[in-house]
């Protein structure tokens, strides 16, 4: 094998020039034809590809090295950068090639099991088990290399503001924060456990507490449970906090974020101030907390015509404090057939809905599936009243308001989806408020925290802590971006009282109170500055903004659905002295 003595790279590969001069490159192999005088080789780095040539202007000891040349060998080429006669239009040195006068091969390759420009038509277990080839597919490059730019233009932004970037803990106290910790066993504490961190909520809090009035952090977060295509069991938050400052502050600072980020990797001029939903509103015409606003077909409610029909769906779903609501597909009946509502349906009940009522009105007529139990006039007036018009579909669900919203919410997705018509690259941002305080475990029946018992809520809702906690709402608020949370964010509670109220409306005692946040609580009894925070989703800003479809294709090394990862085997088993060291069993399960 030839190395890189005396050799010195001058440019990447997709950088370098169109017009004659010297350059050195080093790369992959990315596709080698032998035409028998002539030679071409595709070389490949992280930024792009270049041409390399031989013909009879090389030295023939060069050309027959060019020829021992296969897929993914490492090279290193001197040459002179040469118009190219077949210019190559999807690539930005498609114009010119190097003639190269110096080829040094310095690693071979054995076939790969896939190829790696053609990586995205593989499965993925196999791209996962082979990581670092799927790496070098030039898609997945640049969304790495993407990632990369908006982490730096986040840094840059808020440094530029004042904040500090300050390390946290990754081995801390266990704390309740909405889905399992990892733990991680004492050596030297027996049968003690850290946790990795969910998130740096108390810490950075504590940082305020501190005088630390601007914090910014890319922190690793942790959490146990089920993946899915926006969620991995670690991920990385772009994690602030501030001091001396009110929600307003908070937002105003994340939308300064949003229209540099926009600007700088998309080329986009976002306006500003974004748009806000407060989250009744998002339930009641988009049913999400996160809605895409991208496209219509909002949800609307219909249940003071829906009572007066002799529908008992309808009628019992109202006289129970219910509601009747539906969505307008346009210009989908044609797609929407009989076959194809059913499957809706299906899905409806799968999700929670007893049903799903539905009108088509075709060329041939309308096709209502309640018809009969309608009153003359009672069909136009429902369809009047929802604007809907031939070559229309209208799903209608029957229910408790959360369950009617939260179903409407999904099929109105499904059916945006199916028809196509949501507008590609558009980005549609939106702030939603006033979070519940609290949300209602539907197994156990008790309330919980729907963010986190530190956040601060409304102050004209004090009154109902005790009792009415679903009135209850929080200076707390989320970003959506396209459908997707990018964060969550809220005024955090200093006063002691005050937090010890909420602790107690959760139902914590105060042997649990001080066993899981007494070092809070005490560290707010020295003087706590009024502040608020929020965490951003690097990884989940990062797949939208690549286009990707999955987080996979903006983390360099994911876990699959199982939590596990391919490429090195992980999680895996340890040797009995390690257990022992930490004074821990395996128990196999039957």
């Amino acid at each position: 094998m030839d190395n890189l003595k005396n050799f010195k790279r001058t440019h990447y590969c997709g950088e370098v020039p169109l017009s004659p001069c010297e350059v050195a490159v080093c790369g992959f192999a990315q596709k080698v034809r032998d035409l028998g005088n002539l030679i071409f080789i595709d070389l490949r780095d992280r930024t792009g590809i270049v041409q390399l040539s031989f013909g009879d202007y090389t030295d023939r000891e060069v050309f027959e090295k060019a020829r021992s040349v296969r897929n993914e060998y490492v090279l290193a080429a001197k040459g002179v950068i040469s118009p190219r006669e077949s210019v190559n239009k999807d690539i930005p040195t498609g114009t010119v090639e190097i003639k190269v006068s110096e080829l040094r091969i310095i690693s071979k390759a054995q076939t790969t099991p896939f190829e790696v420009s053609n990586s995205d038509k593989v499965n993925d277990e196999l791209k996962l088990r082979y990581r670092y080839l799927d790496l070098r597919n030039q898609k997945l490059t640049q969304n790495i290399i993407t990632r990369h730019k908006i982490a730096k233009v986040t840094r840059d932004y808020f440094y530029e503001n004042g904040f500090i970037e300050i390390e946290t803990p990754m081995m801390m106290k266990s704390t309740p924060e909405g889905a399992r910790d990892y733990l991680v066993p004492s050596r030297i504490h027996e049968g003690k456990f850290y946790a990795l961190p969910q998130s740096p909520q108390i810490y950075k809090q504590l940082l305020m507490v501190a005088g630390f009035d601007r914090y910014i952090q890319l922190a690793r977060c942790f959490r146990d449970e089920d993946l899915r295509a926006d969620r991995q069991p670690e991920f990385t938050q772009i994690d602030l906090e501030m001091s001396f400052v009110n929600e307003e502050d908070i937002r105003e600072m994340a939308e300064g974020w949003v229209k540099r980020l926009f600007k700088e990797i998309k080329g986009i001029d976002v306006e500003t101030p974004l748009p806000r939903l407060t989250f009744a509103d998002a339930m009641d015409r988009y049913g999400s907390d996160k809605p895409d606003t991208r496209f219509g077909m909002e949800i609307q409610d219909i249940s003071d015509l829906a009572e007066k029909t002799d529908f008992t769906v309808f009628r019992s779903a109202c006289e129970s404090g219910g509601t009747v609501r539906a969505i307008v597909a346009k210009n989908s009946s044609s797609v929407y057939t009989r076959k194809e509502i059913d499957k809706l349906i299906e899905h409806a009940k799968g999700i929670g809905a007893k049903g799903l009522s539905y009108i088509r009105w075709t060329e041939e007529g309308v096709n209502c599936s309640f018809a009969k139990f309608l009153k003359e006039g009672e069909l136009e007036v429902i369809l009047s009243r929802l604007g809907a018009e031939k070559g229309d579909t209208v799903f209608i669900a029957a229910d408790r308001k959360k369950t009617v919203c939260t179903v409407l919410g999904a099929i109105r997705l499904m059916a945006a989806k199916r028809l196509d018509i949501i507008p590609a690259g558009k980005y549609n941002l939106l702030w939603i408020v006033e979070m519940p305080f609290f949300e209602k475990n539907d197994e156990t029946g008790e309330w919980e925290a729907a963010h986190h018992p530190f956040t601060m809520p409304l102050e004209e809702c004090l009154e109902y802590l005790n009792s009415d906690p679903e009135k209850v709402r929080a200076t707390a608020f989320d970003l959506v971006l396209n459908g997707t949370e990018l964060c969550s964010g809220s005024m955090r509670i200093t006063d002691p009282e005050l937090q010890n109220r909420m602790f107690e409306a959760l139902g914590m005692t105060d042997e649990e109170i001080e066993a899981k946040f007494g070092f809070l609580v005490d560290a707010y009894k020295y003087g706590a500055p009024p502040h608020g925070g929020m965490g951003l989703g690097l990884d989940r800003i990062s797949m939208i903004l690549c286009g990707a479809d999955t987080l996979r294709d903006v983390i360099a090394f994911p876990k699959v659905q199982n939590a596990s990862e391919l490429m090195s085997g992980c999680p895996s088993p340890v040797d009995e002295k390690q257990l022992e060291e930490l004074h821990i069993g395996v128990v196999k399960g039957e």
